[in-house]
């Protein structure tokens, strides 16, 4: 049964609802609905120019009607009265297949027709910086090594209890919140779920990450590389997948090498035989290549990866297996899409159970130190435009996600990269200027 929102209202004392929606860069697009109004925007929509946003449309399109789902509901835990709604980008009473959220949803679909539930967590890290932009905002925090400093963390107390705080209060299940590896950043981790729901919470997450830092006077940025010689923002996402009912995890066999069943392991081989596809979505910026392919950092390692390698409990490399019937994908970083990041997950592992696809062999070694050993696994795209050919050139993984979506993406993120390149920097005149 769907949820009344003018009844939840009611309930709950909202006197707002935002409805939201997600853009193909990741942008949060939202209108404010007064209460009064939402029992005619959960039928109809709140309507939107789509050209407006990042999504491939024009002006001369009609308009695009933001469908608030009912279920993803969330009451704001630092302003009571206003309730966030994830929704569904429809138009002339179609679902917009470019739209991150419908495509996302259409792949749990067909994951479910296959008898498969995929269940995901993400681990997104930030930094906490000032206002402006330019420094972090402890100027304590300075530790060579920072990676769980708890005077660091505790000069941040106020930020970081209160956003899990809201987490608990929202029923998240959070489990744990550290310093992360480089000064000034922060990871906050809370249960698993569905990949839908698990989208729906990493985006709001986000929104409620930089609201509370700005109640604070203060800034969080996802940016991937943030800062020169400090370790980037990941997003790393474990991933598991189940039986349609949930109770029986489809991946683990304690039969099989690191715990992994035959599917599963050919659901990794999907990951595998597209991740230099795979980047143009799970690092989708110009900047996200400053940390997957960074120098050393202060810290002495980037936590990144740069080779397409699989493993066990091994840090070092894309893909690490750290226990039965589950693995983790390192390879994201903060700018991901929350949702393009779960649908692009399901459709590689889909293809890769269809096509029956071999992850190839597992390495133990530590790729900082030993990588260059490696010899036949290929390199992750160096730059943006790498990755965007790489995806171009990938027509099963661009199937598999949908042809309208790779089609809208592929054409806007072509433009900033153009956008990127016209830009003239300081660099060009430093190294030039006295040719």
């Amino acid at each position: 049964m769907t949820l009344d929102l003018a009844a939840f209202a009611k309930d709950k004392g909202i006197k707002y609802f935002m409805i939201s929606y997600t853009d193909l860069f990741g942008g949060q697009r939202a209108k404010l609905v007064p209460a009064e109004a939402i029992a005619d925007m959960q039928k109809d929509g709140a309507g939107f120019a789509g050209f407006a946003t990042w999504l491939d449309l024009t002006p001369a399109h009609p308009d695009l009607f933001a469908l608030p789902d009912a279920s993803s509901v969330i009451q704001l835990p630092w302003k009571k009265d206003v309730a966030w709604v994830a929704a569904d980008c429809v138009m002339d009473d179609q679902p917009v297949e470019q739209a991150p959220r419908v495509v996302l949803k259409r792949l749990v679909a067909e994951a479910a027709k296959e008898g498969l539930r995929v269940k995901t967590g993400v681990e997104p890290e930030f930094f906490l910086i000032s206002a402006d932009g330019s420094v972090i905002s402890d100027q304590f925090d300075t530790a060579e090594k920072p990676c769980y400093d708890q005077q660091a963390v505790m000069r941040r107390y106020d930020v970081i209890a209160e956003i899990c705080d809201y987490m608990l209060e929202l029923g998240w299940k959070p489990y744990q919140n550290d310093h992360e590896d480089a000064n000034g950043q922060f990871e906050m981790n809370w249960e698993y779920d569905d990949a839908l729901q698990t989208a729906d919470k990493h985006s709001f997450f986000k929104f409620m990450v930089k609201s509370v830092a700005e109640k604070h006077g203060l800034r969080a940025t996802f940016m991937p590389k943030p800062f020169k010689g400090l370790t980037g923002n990941g997003c790393h996402a474990h991933i598991s997948v189940w039986d349609i009912d949930g109770k029986v995890n489809a991946f683990a066999d304690k039969e099989m090498a690191f715990g992994l069943s035959a599917q599963g392991k050919t659901f990794l081989g999907g990951i595998m035989k597209h991740a230099s596809a795979l980047a143009a979505i799970t690092n989708p910026t110009v900047n996200s290549y400053k940390r997957i392919n960074a120098p050393r950092t202060t810290s002495g390692a980037t936590w990144a990866p740069n080779t397409v390698t699989w493993t066990g409990n091994n840090r070092t490399h894309m893909v690490r297996v750290p226990g039965p019937g589950r693995f983790e994908l390192r390879l994201p970083d903060g700018a991901v899409n929350p949702y393009l990041l779960q649908a692009i997950i399901i459709a590689a592992g889909l293809d890769g159970i269809r096509s029956q696809a071999d992850p190839g062999r597992h390495y133990d070694i530590d790729m900082y130190a030993e990588g260059y050993l490696v010899k036949d696994a290929p390199r992750l795209p160096l730059n943006l435009l790498d990755a965007l050919r790489a995806y171009d050139a990938d027509e099963g993984l661009k199937q598999a996600i949908g042809a309208e979506f790779s089609a809208a993406y592929l054409k806007l993120k072509h433009q900033e990269w153009n956008a990127y390149c016209s830009h003239f920097t300081q660099w060009e005149r430093d190294s030039t200027l006295d040719i």
